[in-house]
């Protein structure tokens, strides 16, 4: 595993301060998008509550989180990323991968819950517990079977033995020591059993609880996985033999694990929690009605090109506003042209539910102004607002905007341009009804080929005119 190893030398070094340079974990956790995003979600957690919600910089989150957190992050992430590359196709690996993922979902919301400052070692010992599960599923899936044949699937520690030798959890934990994983996390890595019921508990070590949070989390993980009854009834069972030992009560321990199932249904790809099958289905009908859409773009630029030498600029300019309307999906689309009277823009034609009685107040002056329409046109090319609710943007969004159509999520600015001036634009959005919109590099290009249609047209009209003036 020369990717992991070479990780992990980067990643213990900035712990260990052998870089002095002031973010050389914020450069490491750049160099990976995932782990970036990972770490931006754990320092917007609740467990660091008390240092706000809104960190938007991995600089910042070093600063919050300080580079041991991260480095445990990024060891366990790291570790599941290599593994993934070295055997991208065996599905019994890639469930104990994900178990382990789980299981570092539920310590991250029962750590949360506990406000213990140990939440970070507890996720990654989470992940790390089962190491020795996702290494002979990856290297040696024959012995797998074999511990499976023995002992029956669910219960292959019980013949690990007698089959390899030596436990699972050993042998995670010989790989641990290779590679040189700190000390904190190979204690962490062990199972911790409460004490019987007639027993009192026991306060427990900073060591002690991180190993009793991750072995908690492993075997909810194993509970949670079907999303079945069964499982329930389990995880009612382990939170109740848990809770004294990790010191958080049996129904706010259920309600943080409720969560970590929210959170993995998102996060998870192939565990029936997640329900794969029903989110394949939905990304399907997406690309569907994606692929229909690019057709009817396609569709209206074939009669746009036909109707290029006899329709008038105000023609094609209704074509391509019902064009986009109908092949983008919008909510609302309107047309601005430049009225140089009157020096400002106006808008002319709309479609869509509850934009016309707007129509009048829709216009502004044509002299520039520092927000995204006249950016838009200064440019002249398309852009796309992915969340107009940002606050951040909310100074780029004028008044005229504000005041007519700021239930907008998303929207799209099409610029028409003639010889480098604005003559005026195309508009579209899509409210809060729709999934997440992102436009691909294919609907982009027809947009411009929409515009430029559109354009030629009124330059076509243009020099017919001259042409008629100097006759």
């Amino acid at each position: 595993m020369p990717g992991f190893a070479k990780a992990i030398t980067s990643i213990l070094g900035a712990m260990r301060g052998e870089d002095e340079k002031e973010f050389d974990m914020a450069r490491t956790v750049l160099s990976d998008p995932v782990l970036t995003q990972k770490v931006l979600r754990l320092a917007n957690s609740g467990m660091y509550s008390a240092f706000g919600q809104h960190i938007n910089t991995v600089s910042k989150a070093v600063l919050v989180l300080g580079t041991e957190a991260i480095g445990h992050l990024a060891l366990g992430l790291k570790l599941i990323e290599e593994l993934s590359v070295v055997s991208p196709d065996s599905g019994l690996a890639h469930i104990e991968m994900e178990k382990a993922v789980l299981a570092g979902i539920v310590a991250r919301e029962v750590s949360a819950t506990a406000e213990n400052r140990h939440g970070e070692e507890a996720v990654v010992c989470s992940m790390l517990q089962t190491l020795g599960r996702m290494m002979i599923t990856f290297y040696m899936p024959e012995r797998w079977a074999a511990l499976q044949d023995a002992a029956g699937e669910g219960k292959e520690d019980a013949s690990a033995i007698d089959v390899l030798g030596m436990s699972l959890q050993d042998i995670g934990r010989a790989a641990a020591i290779h590679w040189g994983l700190p000390s904190n996390l190979l204690s962490g890595m062990r199972t911790m059993v409460p004490p019987a019921d007639d027993e009192p508990a026991e306060p427990l070590s900073p060591e002690d609880w991180v190993a009793g949070v991750s072995t908690m989390s492993c075997i909810c993980a194993g509970a949670l996985w079907h999303d079945n009854e069964e499982g329930a009834a389990e995880v009612r069972r382990i939170t109740a033999r848990y809770s004294n030992m990790i010191g958080v009560s049996t129904d706010r321990l259920a309600l943080a694990i409720e969560q970590a199932k929210v959170v993995a249904a998102s996060d998870l790809s192939i565990a029936p929690l997640s329900k794969p099958a029903e989110r394949r289905a939905k990304a399907l009908d997406q690309t569907r009605q994606r692929a229909a859409g690019n057709n009817i773009l396609l569709s209206g630029l074939s009669d746009m090109r036909d109707s290029l030498d006899t329709a008038s600029p105000g023609q094609m300019v209704s074509i391509a506003l019902e064009t986009v309307f109908k092949g983008l999906q919008f909510t609302r689309a309107v047309a601005f042209v430049r009225n140089r009277r009157e020096n400002k823009y106006m808008a002319r034609m709309c479609l869509g539910e509850g934009v016309r009685e707007h129509l009048p107040a829709m216009q502004f002056p044509d002299a520039y102004e520092p927000n995204v329409f006249h950016a838009a046109l200064s440019s002249d090319r398309v852009i796309f607002i992915e969340n107009a609710a940002d606050p951040k943007f909310a100074a780029k969004l004028p008044a005229w905007w504000r005041d007519t159509l700021n239930d907008a999520r998303s929207f799209v600015i099409l610029p028409l341009c003639s010889n480098g001036q604005p003559t005026g634009f195309l508009y579209g959005d899509w409210d809060d009804s729709f999934p997440v919109i992102h436009l691909s590099p294919t609907e982009f290009s027809l947009l411009n080929d929409i515009r430029s249609l559109v354009m030629k047209a009124a330059e076509r009209r243009h020099q017919v005119d001259s042409v008629n003036r100097a006759a």
